[in-house]
């Protein structure tokens, strides 16, 4: 009986125990910039579910199709999050809801309102340009390599998503110069795709959603936390109706779940349960990548996914894309599993994370340059054309001649002298590149708002 008593209270003891250092826990929990570092590993799992189309596209799916008998190993839950890249943009929303956000609720809380306002509307403007002109550039680069054939072997391959997203050289270059203004164009049109850089279709999205916090902000700036929180629950709630409508991937939803996130971060709360976060977090985040892992094609074929489903079509509302919507809240919980942990918001502040994050941008907007180029020039180098099959949508056998897939030693070397290349190239973006976004940005800032003067004005 006494064992048992010492027991209990030395695991009480151990409960109340800090498990991280006092000074290093209150940084961790002031820090914000484990944001950035998560950005980044999300980024590099958007590459690769790009990758995965490419050449192993059987992951997409939980289980194994007609006529495979055995489950790989990258199709079970979690593991096959790098074919899951929906559910990683859907935490790139999130984090722009938290991050756009922080600063202006912080002010907020400190009651400097007329400061948080001035904060917001400086920030919506800058968004816009930070957005759009690196895409610009993005896709002006991709279609000079359209014009000069780089894609080609890409477009004759094997690799679903090279042939598919592989685009034509024009007809001339009068025919390219509109064919680029028709590609600058359909990236910030909904519904349309960016012929020269297919990822750059979540831009308008991201766009979408920096005006929708920055609009929320305004209406719940003045209120207080709990009637601001209120608000944005209701705002979160009412979205899902607008992205059945417009079938979009529940932006609003996800951006306002991130300002709700930020409210959150600036309460005691998350403090108060950082004593207990190695009991809290390793669970949240578990089962937050498990609904990340949820698939949008064959739920019924793996057991763990077709419960899922049954549960989605009994708790939420059946218009709702459920592998759109369990990416979202899986999303949701692990930002918030991270939020209450020091540890890993420690871990996700570290220098190498830091910088993965300072180029998450830059990968996104290349990487699909490179993957149509260089990853195809090494995956089929060499290959001559063959007669390969393919299922269509009906289930019939097509054949069609292209370039087969290599074995699987050169496919990973391919991975990794082009996303090494990718790397590079993204880290000069952001060193080199970057900056001059900044500068464009500032400029058109001065101009439009009066500071810098454009046309000389008659003294008298």
């Amino acid at each position: 009986m006494s064992a048992t008593i010492n027991l209990l209270s030395n695991a009480k003891r151990a409960i109340k125990r800090p498990f991280i250092d006092h000074a290093l826990q209150k940084n961790a929990m002031l820090d914000s910039g484990w944001a950035d570092g998560l950005r980044g590993i999300a980024s590099v799992f958007v590459v690769s579910s790009h990758l995965v189309l490419c050449f192993a596209r059987r992951l997409v799916v939980p289980c194994c199709s007609s006529d495979e008998r055995t489950v790989a190993l990258f199709q079970r839950p979690i593991l096959r999050l790098v074919a899951q890249g929906q559910a990683w943009v859907a935490l790139f929303f999130i984090l722009s809801g938290f991050v756009n956000a922080l600063k202006p609720l912080k002010l907020a809380r400190a009651g400097q309102i007329e400061t948080a306002l001035t904060n917001l509307s400086l920030s919506s403007f800058r968004r816009t340009f930070r957005l759009m002109l690196p895409a610009a550039t993005a896709t002006v680069l991709s279609w000079f390599l359209t014009q000069l054939g780089a894609y080609e072997m890409g477009r004759r391959s094997n690799a679903f998503w090279l042939y598919t997203y592989a685009p034509l050289p024009s007809s001339s270059w009068g025919t390219a110069l509109e064919d680029l203004v028709n590609g600058l164009r359909a990236t910030w049109t909904i519904g349309v795709i960016n012929t020269y850089d297919q990822p750059q279709w979540a831009l308008i999205y991201l766009l979408q959603g920096s005006m929708m916090v920055f609009c929320a902000l305004l209406i719940v700036v003045n209120l207080t936390p709990l009637y601001r929180t209120l608000t944005l629950g209701i705002f979160a709630l009412w979205s899902f109706d607008w992205s059945y409508k417009h079938y979009d991937p529940l932006v609003g939803f996800t951006v306002f779940a991130g300002i709700l996130l930020a409210e959150f971060s600036l309460t005691t709360t998350p403090t108060l349960l950082a004593r207990y976060s190695p009991f809290l977090t390793p669970p949240l985040a578990i089962l937050a990548l498990v609904l990340m892992s949820f698939p949008s094609d064959a739920p019924l074929t793996a057991p763990w996914s077709a419960t899922l489903l049954t549960l989605g079509q009994r708790l939420l509302p059946p218009q709702l894309d459920f592998g759109r919507t369990y990416g979202s809240l899986g999303a949701l919980l692990l930002v918030l599993a991270i939020i209450i942990s020091p540890h890993a918001r420690a871990a996700l502040a570290t220098p190498p994370l830091a910088l993965l994050g300072r180029l998450s941008f830059p990968i996104y907007l290349l990487h699909g340059t490179f993957v149509r180029s260089l990853f195809a020039w090494c995956m089929f180098a060499g290959a001559s054309l063959a007669v390969v099959e393919d299922r269509n949508a009906d289930g019939t056998i097509a054949t069609s001649q292209r370039l087969p897939l290599p074995g699987g030693w050169r496919i990973a070397g391919s991975v990794l002298v082009s996303m090494g290349c990718c790397g590079v190239a993204s880290y000069v973006w952001a060193l080199k590149v970057e900056p001059w976004f900044g500068r464009m940005t500032r400029w058109a800032e001065e101009t439009t708002m009066g500071k810098r003067e454009v046309l000389p004005v008659r003294k008298e």
